[in-house]
């Protein structure tokens, strides 16, 4: 088996990844960035054409340049596919594509990478795989008339890969939203799910900076928000809910099961789409770490992405990290420096 030695791997090329080699580069630490894709950028890219980010360009720089354009601009995912393309080149990053680990153990004071019959090893680790990992579909989805078109919002790119006729779109987060409005362009929808509401205040404005910086996972205020932020579709950002009832979509409650092949309704009403599009969120998928990190809720044990127990090994880009921001391209720069100090601080 092949084996290549460097002080840090980094597993994960999106904008938390190539954040923190930024950093490390620059202290002439010896970095690897791995990612399973073929191109930078490939994960943006693969998301519905439509999708903008939550916030203007001026909020989305990653360190060392700023976001090109308009900086009052709401940028395409395309766009930040090609941002983080230049800034790869620009600051010369070492980045290997089409490297998929399959495991991560530690033998002695090394951790081993493995992909294929590659074996990666270095002293420190960086897991930036993102927040998001394999599409969550309910079970309910396998007793659907298999006449119903069935998309998860992770593999929809626009309206014209779903069949005429009405749409019902589940989950209600801004996934749901975004998707729901663009449908309703041509076709009646549903959006089934509870109202997420509205965010309080702008990203990257001046409360927003404020809350942030009060609201960490150090102080109890932030600890009683971050449990109560995982595993519910995320309040509105751009949108508001009367954006989505103005645009003709008829909000319903939750899917609650299938009568004669066809979704069920909380209230009892049944529906009958030609299409269904789950915006139903994801699940990470951890298994193919095998080193004991993990809380009982399948988590990190971690303070700031810096993990418990294993020193070496630190997590960036996980919902509330530290932050509200941390999964955010503006709050996941602020951790990838963090954790580049703590990283240099042990070689």
């Amino acid at each position: 088996m092949l084996e290549k030695s460097m002080d840090v791997i980094v597993i994960g090329g999106g904008q938390a990844g190539v954040s923190v080699g930024h950093y490390l580069n620059r202290s002439c630490v010896d970095t690897l960035i791995v990612d399973g894709g073929h191109e930078i950028g490939q994960s943006w890219r693969r998301r519905w054409d439509s999708l903008r980010l939550f916030t203007a360009a001026k909020h989305n720089n990653l360190p060392g340049t700023r976001f090109p354009g308009d900086p009052d601009h709401i940028p395409g995912k395309n766009e930040m596919a090609d941002y983080l393309v230049d800034y790869v080149r620009r600051f010369d990053l070492p980045v290997r594509l089409g490297v998929e680990i399959d495991h991560l153990t530690r033998e002695g004071d090394r951790y081993v990478a493995t992909a294929g019959e590659i074996q990666f090893v270095a002293r420190q680790v960086v897991v930036a795989t993102g927040p998001t990992g394999e599409p969550r579909v309910p079970a309910v989805a396998n007793e659907l008339d298999p006449g119903i078109v069935q998309v998860h919002s992770a593999d929809y790119r626009n309206p014209t890969q779903l069949p005429d006729g009405p749409a019902l779109v589940v989950g209600a987060g801004n996934s749901g939203a975004e998707i729901a409005i663009e449908l309703a362009a041509t076709r009646d929808v549903w959006l089934a799910g509870p109202d997420v509401g509205k965010f309080p205040f702008n990203l990257g404005g001046p409360v927003y900076k404020m809350m942030n910086r009060a609201m960490t996972r150090d102080t109890p205020w932030g600890r009683k928000i971050a449990a109560k932020a995982t595993g519910g579709g995320t309040p509105l950002v751009r949108l508001t809910p009367e954006d989505v009832t103005n645009a003709g979509v008829r909000r319903v409650g939750r899917l609650h099961g299938v009568v004669d092949g066809q979704p069920k309704l909380d209230d009892g009403a049944v529906v009958r789409p030609a299409s269904i599009v789950w915006c139903t969120g994801f699940t990470r998928d951890h298994g193919w770490i095998k080193l004991p990190i993990f809380d009982e809720t399948g988590e990190p044990r971690h303070h700031r992405g810096v993990v418990a127990g294993e020193p070496g090994l630190y997590f960036l880009g996980l919902p509330f990290l530290h932050t509200m921001a941390s999964s955010l391209i503006m709050g996941v720069t602020v951790d990838a420096e963090y954790t580049a100090k703590v990283i240099r601080s042990r070689c």
